[in-house]
């Protein structure tokens, strides 16, 4: 089932519109709420207290989950039937790094980013599930293990109002450092704009998966960086290393489109590869939409997410 089809553009929240929203907890919420909107009854399972269906009410069942709506619109009792809680651990892994720091539509893909982190903290605690977050530069910045208890959110949130001091990219180092720091298998969401080594990278994503972690990865990228919509020649700086050039878009962007679509397509190889999940996400993307990506991709991937992996690949290593 497409999920976006349950989904009617025009009730989406314009990204430009919620990063106007100081409060990162608020947009969280703003988000989650229209989200919940969207949805209509759930196709979605795998996410804890997310009811699967409902069912006639029978003597004896707890009153606490008839659905008082449904009976307004039915005049019948129903009670609804919920997967079992706490079934998710989910470890939700934030690239800082300065390269994160780059936008054209009047926010970075930092600020879209964290959002989305915080988002879909959000909708995790509304779940009762387990949620941590990691951030990481050239190495790991905070870790917050995954936990579901009082207050655990809001010391999430806190952590993502930090502003990044912003190092240089080093995926590598740092993905190693996650898959020994979480022990206990789960759900892991690496949020990044993957501007790094694709060889190296398929390496260190396989190393979470060796772990036996169900990992998905969500690019963020600046649509100006996947379209290269420039028309003037003017001096480009590169935001690792400070270094300039001068660049005339009438001539680069052919080049430049050719090395981004290489690049994109060895790192969407690597994860089919290993089994992950992979989807591209530009900031000007509603964030409900990032919600719906992530229920797809975990419907997709089904309880075993390795024999999955090997179908694809006609069973072969």
């Amino acid at each position: 089932m497409e999920v976006t089809s349950r989904t009617d553009p025009r009730n989406l929240i314009d990204p430009q519109t919620l990063m106007r929203i100081k409060s990162l907890e608020v947009r969280a919420r703003v988000v989650v709420e229209g989200f919940f909107r969207g949805l209509h009854k759930s196709p979605f399972h795998g996410f804890s207290v997310e009811f699967s269906e409902y069912r006639a009410y029978t003597p004896g069942d707890d009153p606490r989950y008839l659905d008082w709506k449904l009976y307004a619109r039915s005049d019948r009792y129903h009670i609804k039937r919920f997967e079992d809680e706490t079934n998710l651990r989910c470890q939700i892994v934030l690239d800082t790094s300065r390269s994160m720091g780059y936008g054209t539509i009047g926010y970075t893909k930092m600020e879209y980013a964290r959002t989305a982190a915080a988002t879909l903290a959000y909708f995790l605690s509304t779940q009762r599930d387990a949620c941590g977050l990691i951030t990481f530069e050239d190495r790991i910045v905070e870790f917050i293990p995954a936990r579901y208890r009082p207050g655990h959110l809001r010391r999430i949130l806190a952590v993502l109002e930090r502003e990044p001091t912003g190092r240089a990219t080093d995926l590598a180092g740092p993905i190693e450092e996650v898959a020994a720091a979480v022990r206990r298998r789960g759900l892991i969401v690496l949020l990044s704009d993957l501007l790094a080594d694709a060889s190296s990278l398929r390496t260190r994503l396989g190393y979470l998966r060796s772990q036996g972690h169900d990992v998905v990865v969500l690019r963020i990228l600046d649509p100006a960086e996947v379209g290269f919509a420039f028309e003037a020649p003017a001096m480009f700086r590169d935001v690792e290393s400070g270094r300039e050039m001068y660049v005339d878009p009438a001539q680069a962007r052919a080049e430049y489109r050719r090395r981004f679509d290489a690049h994109a397509e060895e790192i969407r190889r690597a994860c089919l590869d290993l089994g992950i999940e992979y989807e591209t996400i530009t900031t000007d993307r509603p964030l409900e939409l990032v919600l719906f990506d992530l229920l797809r991709a975990r419907m997709r991937r089904g309880r075993h997410p390795g024999r999955r992996a090997a179908s694809r690949r006609g069973g072969t290593a």
